[in-house]
C-alpha cells in the first residue's frame, strides 16, 4: 500500500474539508423531511408517494455504502469520494431543474449514493494525518452522521420557508460542487489500496438483500406488517442473506470480509452502532413532532415546523463540540470506557425524556443530553474498528458500521410510525399522536441504548493513545 507524503500545514484543512463533506452528505438524509407535508400539493402526488422521497435515498445509500467503500480500499479513496460527491451534485441538479415528482425521486436516489463518502473520509484521514491527530479527526467526521441529521431539519425548513422547495436542492448542489473542488485540490491522489478482483456476485447479492430488508422495514407501517408485499420483501432479504453469507466465506476476495467482521471488537462495535443509531433516530423524529402538536392536546406546544427545527440546533451544536472532545476522553480512559459512558448517558437521557416534558426547555435539555451521548458514541466507534482491522480494510469496515447505522435508523423510523399511528388521541375531530406514543418511543430508545451498553462492556480493552492504536500490526487488527 502506498502512502502519500504528509504535509503538516494541510492537516487542518483536510480535516475541516472532510468534516464539512461528511456534514453535507449527512444532511441529505433529512433534507426533505420538513418538506413532506407540503410536497404532495407541490408535486401533485399522494402522501404515500411523497414518503418515497425519503425511502429512495435510504435504499440507494444502503447499497452504495458497502459497495463504494470496498472499491475505495481497492482502487483509490479519493476517486471514490469524487464519485460519491459527483452523484450527489447530479442528483441535486436533477431534482432542482426537473421540477416534477419523477425528477425529484430520481434526484433523491442519486443523492443517496453520497452516503459512502463518510466511511471513506475516515479511512483517508487515517492515511494522511499524523498518528496523534487521527483519533480527533476521525471522531469529528464520524459524528457528522448525527450532526447532519440534526441540522438538516432546521436548515431545510428555513430554506423552504424563505426561498421555496427547489432552493433545498440548489444549495445542496452548490455545496457539493464546492466540496468536490476542495477534494480535488487537498486530498492526495496517491491513496490506494490492494487491487484485486471485485466481488460482483457478492455485491449484487448484498445489494438485493439490503434493498429488500430496508424496503420491508421502512414501508411496514404504511403497507401493514402482514401484507403480502412486506412479507415477500422480508422473506427475500432472509433468503438472499442466507445465500450471501456462505458465498462470502468461500470467495478469495469477498465484498465484506466476514471473518474480520466477526472479530470480537468489530462485531461488538457494530452491534453497539446498530442499537445507538436505532435509539438516536427517535430523538430526531420525535422531538420536532412533539413540539409541533397543538396545545389543545395537553402536551403539545403548537410550534411551527421551522421553530421546532431550530429547537434541534442546540443538540447539533453540542454534537460538534463533544465529537472531537471524545478523542481526548478516549486517550484518558480508553475507547471501550468512552463508548460505555456515552451509551449510559443516552439511556439516562431517554429515561429523563419519558417523564420530564412539560416545557420546551425540558424537551431541549433532554434532546441535547441524547445528542451528546450520540456524538461521543459515534465518534468512538471508528477508533474501535480501525484498531481491529488491516489498513487495507478501513473504508470497507467503516462502511459496514455506517450501513448498520442506516439499518438501525430505518428500524426506529418504522417504530416511530407505528407508535404515532397506534397510540392516538382525538382532538376536535382530528386524530393525533397521543402522549403515550412518545413515552413508549423514548422507553424503547432507552432499552436500545442499554443493549448497546452491554455490547460495549464485553469489548476487549484497547490501547488508550492514538499512536498505539494506529501502530498496532495488521495481523493483530485482523485477529489473525
Amino acid at each position: 500500500m502506498t502512502h502519500p507524503p504528509r504535509n503538516p500545514k494541510s492537516d487542518t484543512a483536510v480535516t475541516a474539508l472532510l468534516s464539512l463533506a461528511g456534514l453535507v452528505v449527512a444532511l441529505q438524509t433529512t433534507l426533505v423531511v420538513p418538506l413532506l407535508p407540503n410536497l404532495p400539493g407541490v408535486l401533485g402526488v399522494s402522501d404515500g408517494d411523497a414518503t418515497w422521497l425519503v425511502t429512495i435515498t435510504l435504499l440507494t445509500g444502503a447499497v452504495a455504502t458497502p459497495v463504494v467503500s470496498r472499491t475505495a480500499d481497492m482502487y483509490g479513496k479519493r476517486r471514490m469520494m469524487i464519485l460519491s460527491l459527483a452523484m450527489m451534485v447530479l442528483g441535486s441538479l436533477i431534482a432542482a431543474v426537473g421540477g416534477t415528482y419523477v425528477a425529484v425521486l430520481v434526484g433523491r436516489g442519486f443523492q443517496g449514493f453520497s452516503s459512502a463518502l463518510i466511511p471513506i473520509a475516515m479511512a483517508v484521514l487515517r492515511d494522511v494525518l499524523p498518528r496523534e491527530k487521527v483519533a480527533a479527526a476521525v471522531a469529528l467526521v464520524s459524528a457528522t452522521m448525527g450532526i447532519g441529521g440534526a441540522l438538516g431539519l432546521p436548515t431545510a425548513g428555513l430554506l423552504f420557508d424563505h426561498f421555496g422547495w427547489m432552493s433545498v436542492f440548489w444549495v445542496s448542489a452548490v455545496a457539493g460542487a464546492l466540496l468536490l473542488t476542495g477534494i480535488l485540490i487537498l486530498v492526495p491522489a496517491g491513496i490506494t489500496g490492494t487491487r484485486g478482483r471485485f466481488d460482483v456476485v457478492g455485491a449484487v447479492l448484498l445489494s438485493l438483500a439490503l434493498v429488500a430488508l430496508l424496503l420491508g422495514i421502512s414501508k411496514g407501517p404504511a403497507w401493514g406488517w402482514t401484507s403480502p408485499r412486506i412479507l415477500l420483501s422480508l422473506g427475500v432479504a432472509v433468503v438472499v442473506l442466507a445465500a450471501w453469507v456462505p458465498y462470502e466465506l468461500r470467495t478469495k476476495t469477498p465484498m465484506v470480509d466476514l471473518r474480520v467482521s466477526m472479530h470480537r471488537p468489530v462485531l461488538l462495535t457494530n452491534i453497539a452502532g446498530l442499537f445507538v443509531s436505532f435509539a438516536a433516530y427517535a430523538n430526531t423524529l420525535a422531538t420536532t413532532q412533539q413540539l409541533q402538536l397543538p396545545e389543545t392536546t395537553g402536551f403539545g406546544f403548537g410550534l411551527s415546523a421551522a421553530t421546532a427545527g431550530l429547537c434541534m440546533v442546540p443538540g447539533g451544536l453540542a454534537m460538534m463540540i463533544f465529537s472531537p472532545a471524545s478523542a481526548r476522553i478516549t486517550e484518558r480512559v480508553g475507547a471501550r470506557a468512552t463508548l460505555v459512558a456515552s451509551t449510559i448517558l443516552m439511556t439516562l437521557a431517554y429515561t429523563f425524556r419519558t417523564t420530564f416534558d412539560d416545557t420546551v426547555v425540558l424537551i431541549i435539555v433532554g434532546s441535547v443530553a441524547v445528542s451528546i451521548g450520540n456524538a461521543v458514541a459515534f465518534a468512538t466507534m471508528p477508533t474501535l474498528i480501525m484498531n481491529s482491522v488491516p489498513l487495507t480494510e478501513t473504508a470497507a469496515a467503516n462502511g459496514v458500521n455506517a450501513l448498520l447505522r442506516t439499518i438501525g435508523s430505518s428500524g426506529m423510523s418504522a417504530v416511530v410510525a407505528a407508535l404515532l399511528t397506534g397510540i392516538t388521541v382525538d382532538v376536535a375531530g382530528h386524530t393525533l399522536p397521543g402522549h403515550g406514543a412518545f413515552v413508549a418511543m423514548f422507553a424503547v430508545a432507552a432499552t436500545a441504548t442499554l443493549l448497546a451498553t452491554l455490547a460495549g462492556v464485553f469489548l476487549p480493552r484497547q490501547p488508550r493513545t492514538p499512536a498505539e492504536q494506529v501502530t498496532a500490526p495488521d495481523s493483530v487488527r485482523a485477529g489473525s
